[in-house]
């Protein structure tokens, strides 16, 4: 198993020869985070996007009270 990281996440890495292109899923989150890319530098500023937006999705939940009782 391939394993990229950034910020302290890590992500499986996996080629999807169907698609001709590189995917990752985020380990450890609450939720499913997946991104793409064509190469390494693409996959990893997919990642930064795709994690960047996951955490900016639960910090606005959080926000409006998603979860609280």
């Amino acid at each position: 198993m391939n394993v990229m990281t950034v910020d302290d996440y890590h992500a499986t890495i996996e080629f999807d020869p169907d698609l001709d292109m590189f995917r990752g899923e985020i380990l450890g989150l609450n939720g499913g985070a997946d991104f793409y890319g064509k190469n390494p530098e693409e996959l990893r500023a997919e990642f930064k996007r795709s994690l960047q937006v996951f955490l900016e999705v639960c910090a606005e939940k959080k926000s409006k009270g998603a979860g609280s009782n």
